[in-house]
């Protein structure tokens, strides 16, 4: 039976701005947090989390106070201390951890997954353990636990999926004579020949990505199972593939098939939402940018990654997990809400999820909790994306995403990368450029 194509409602929650404004309900408090102190209750029944994002992260907690307060507690009130950014968070956590005094902390926080690693190394007493809490671990995709966990211990709870995905015009591969059946499995090589087409029939590029913050190393190395890093080390002038991924980089520059925007605002007001591109390769959060151009519902469509050889490739790239504090008077109650909400307790209860479900649908939150994959909700079409069940499908690649090594250093290394091919798109030689990315980042982690 052809799938229903997902409601008005859903359409507008995904296309919204990733920053706009969220209201309040009975089960919660929203409301806005200083990052210097949060308001705790010790009564069985409350919590305090601190989050950003106001038409995404905070619309999925909502939810989950929900689902909760519906479900399990009727007195349950979760307090959500809107933050201005992730950063607020970050800093809070420094400061309190600086002064060896983290009761300034709330119940639970948010925090970004890539960051999490340095923070517990350099704060290890700031966060609560999660392992003993009542969720099924191997019903998550693995490569997104693998942030929050260390040495075999659980801390964080999942809340959103970064799996990447390849969102293609379909309309401009047509006119080049493609479809997104021919980019999938497609290597490089080829695709860069696509490219070429493309680009000479529609004058569009068919990759671009922030010069500046450029993720294409890391999500392309993650899609060959490999990492930029080696036994805690860069892994860079040893790393074949890497130096295979310059260059094919440095030839979808010189062909017209990769647009290295300036800029954040240059890659996604002028290059996706400027209509410069025929496609988009980023973690799924992408979505509402390219949902912006209403011009263009129906005529998109995803794919997984191109990879070196030929083949499928998946990857991710970003996403955040809440995190219990020290201050956390009530351990057990954290960990029973996030058990049963995001931990996917009430999935296993009821065979569905009121928090996954209402997440999706209200902020655009995709799990990466593989059964939720199943549901109504998400095997619904989007329109936009030619009536696709694209939620189901970025939750299933999720669970193909390979666990590659990590480290705190993960930003400087994207730095470090990004300046690298910006030089040698000027004529630059790959392997001199690698050799003084290595240096810079080994003298930034102290080696």
């Amino acid at each position: 039976m052809k799938k229903k194509v997902i409601s008005l409602l859903l359409i507008s929650a995904m296309t919204a701005s990733m920053v706009a404004g969220c209201g309040d309900s009975s089960s919660s408090d929203t409301q806005k947090g200083d990052s210097k102190s949060a308001t705790t209750v010790d009564d069985g029944h409350t919590l305090t989390v601190w989050a950003w994002d106001a038409s995404f992260n905070i619309p999925a907690l909502q939810a989950a106070a929900d689902d909760y307060k519906a479900n399990v507690d009727k007195d349950f009130v979760l307090n959500i201390e809107e933050q201005s950014q992730s950063s607020d968070i970050e800093t809070a956590i420094t400061t309190a951890g600086s002064a060896g005094d983290y009761s300034t902390l709330p119940d639970i926080v948010l925090f970004q997954d890539h960051y999490f690693r340095q923070y517990h190394t350099n704060y290890p007493d700031a966060w609560v353990s999660a392992n003993d809490a009542d969720i099924k671990w191997d019903d998550f995709s693995q490569e997104k636990l693998s942030f929050s966990t260390i040495d075999g211990e659980h801390f964080g709870v999942p809340v959103d999926n970064g799996t990447v995905i390849f969102a293609y015009r379909t309309d401009l591969l047509e006119q080049a004579g493609y479809t997104v059946d021919d980019m999938t499995g497609i290597s490089w090589k080829d695709f860069i020949e696509v490219g070429k087409k493309v680009y000479e029939k529609t004058g569009k590029y068919l990759l671009a990505m922030d010069g500046d913050g450029n993720d294409l190393f890391y999500m392309m190395l993650q899609a060959e199972g490999l990492s930029q890093f080696k036994d805690g080390t860069p892994n860079f002038t040893d790393n074949e593939q890497l130096k295979e991924i310059m260059q094919v980089l440095k030839d979808m520059i010189d062909n017209n098939v990769l647009y290295l925007a300036n800029d954040w605002s240059d890659y996604t007001d002028q290059a996706i939402q400027g209509d410069m591109v025929a496609g988009v390769m980023n973690g799924n959060w992408i979505i509402p940018t390219i949902e912006k151009v209403a011009d263009n519902s129906g005529k998109w469509e995803i794919t997984s990654l191109p990879t070196l050889k030929g083949g499928e490739g998946y990857a991710s790239n970003g996403g955040s997990s809440l995190y219990i504090t020290s201050n956390c008077k009530q351990t057990d109650l954290a960990k029973k809400f996030l058990a049963y909400t995001f931990g996917g307790g009430s999935y296993a209860d009821k065979g569905t999820s009121a928090t996954y479900d209402n997440a999706l649908k209200k902020g655009g939150v995709i799990t990466t909790y593989a059964p939720a994959g199943k549901s109504d909700v998400y095997n619904e079409g989007v329109e936009y994306f030619n009536n696709q069940p694209i939620y189901s499908k970025i939750v299933e690649m999720g669970t193909k995403v390979q666990t590659v090594e990590q480290s705190d250093f993960h930003y400087d290394a994207r730095k470090k990368l990004a300046t690298a091919l910006i030089n040698i798109k000027g004529g630059a030689n790959i392997d001199d450029e690698l050799k003084t990315a290595e240096d810079d980042l080994k003298f930034t982690m102290g080696l």
